[in-house]
């Protein structure tokens, strides 16, 4: 697997300011993390993606800065259409979902960047919404989204057979979304297959903070995905919060401290019968939820940081997801993308923002992709805050 770390971290939509994150972050990032080569995820705001695709002349200074930098572009994230750092995000990162032209159009966009800026015989993957929010979501809906990704995986079969390069699109189920989980996903795409969705081109997108929040079963899901005849086409590496007793005192005033105005941060709570209940944020959950058995919260916290106890990361179900990927079909194809957005809005998040991304990815390298894992205790948030 190729490791890349998501740059939607950083809040800047036009060409200049996201030249200036190669130079002042994913530069040294990759120098503080002693790497050779690094890959960016890169995030394209849908207005940027527009110019790149159809400016020569802009595309040749990204790939300059990226290669100015060690940098590679193998992946992009098309989740988010635009103000990802907009005081309030909430489910306004789900519009426009996969009903509005305007989001075929922006993941075509992405797709016409990447495959002139990929490296020479690289693939490359662009992750995307799980259709949209669960609601409203009708039939109708549900056809237009079908027509849509089938139009989708055409053009980029057609863009292979241009370029050369091959570009796939990776549904990412969402807690929350119309396609909420691994299983959700599976059970969606695999009967469209026979309506022309490719799956050459369209397959999966595996965020192991969400995988986690489900409390699906890491080993199983990849399992699941690989027997439908699906691709893990990218891996999103994070870890998601988890509590195990969140009606103590303790607990709840520890899971407290994570609500915030900015993201959506969907709680799943695991009942002694096996079942899953939800709550669409923490803040929901602390006043919903009846707290009885253990919750794992959306919120990506750096794999390379433990949260103080009461509360723990799943950073377990990360490296028994990857570890699944590697061993099935085309799984050492899939790009390892670290993507921690939280940072801004984390509790006591460290001020050296390079440090801490350096660090983190330093912590993939050795624990997932090196053989044997290099092993290190995690240090604690409190550690780092200065």
């Amino acid at each position: 697997m190729e490791l890349s770390y998501c740059t939607n971290v950083h809040p800047a939509e036009d060409l200049d300011g996201v030249l200036e994150q190669l130079d002042a972050f994913a530069g040294p990032v990759r120098v503080q993390a002693g790497l050779d080569r690094l890959g960016v995820g890169l995030w394209l705001p849908a207005e940027l993606a527009r110019r790149l695709a159809s400016s020569a002349a802009d595309r040749a200074r990204v790939r300059e800065r990226l290669g100015a930098n060690g940098l590679v572009l193998l992946t992009v994230n098309a989740f988010p259409y635009s103000g990802f750092h907009a005081d309030v995000v909430k489910l306004d990162v789900y519009r426009p979902d996969w009903t509005d032209p305007r989001r075929t159009a922006y993941t075509l966009d992405c797709a016409r960047v990447l495959a002139e800026l990929l490296p020479a015989g690289a693939s490359g993957s662009i992750s995307t919404l799980p259709l949209g929010w669960r609601d409203p979501w009708t039939p109708d809906d549900d056809a237009r989204a079908t027509e849509a990704l089938v139009h989708v995986s055409r053009e980029l079969r057609a863009l292979r057979e241009e370029t050369g390069r091959t570009v796939r699109l990776a549904i990412e189920p969402e807690p929350g979304c119309t396609l909420d989980t691994v299983d959700d996903v599976v059970r969606w795409l695999e009967p469209r297959l026979a309506e022309g969705i490719d799956p050459e081109f369209v397959g999966i997108c595996l965020d192991t903070c969400h995988l986690a929040v489900s409390f699906a079963d890491p080993a199983a899901a990849v399992r699941q995905i690989a027997g439908a005849g699906l691709r893990v086409v990218k891996v999103q590496a994070s870890a998601a919060l988890h509590v195990e007793r969140p009606g103590d005192p303790a607990g709840r005033d520890a899971v407290a401290a994570f609500v915030e105005q900015r993201y959506l941060h969907q709680t799943r709570e695991l009942t002694a019968d096996g079942s899953v209940l939800a709550a669409d944020d923490l803040s929901e959950a602390l006043t919903d939820l009846p707290a009885d058995g253990p919750w794992r919260v959306h919120f990506h916290v750096p794999l390379h940081l433990a949260p103080s106890a009461p509360i723990s990361a799943t950073t377990e179900v990360l490296r028994a997801a990857v570890e699944a990927v590697h061993g099935i079909p085309h799984g050492a194809e899939a790009h390892l993308d670290v993507e921690t957005y939280t940072w801004s809005v984390l509790p006591g998040a460290p001020r050296d923002l390079v440090a801490g991304i350096a660090a983190e990815l330093r912590w993939a390298a050795d624990e997932l992709l090196a053989d044997p894992p290099r092993s290190a205790p995690a240090r604690s948030f409190s550690e780092v805050r200065s």
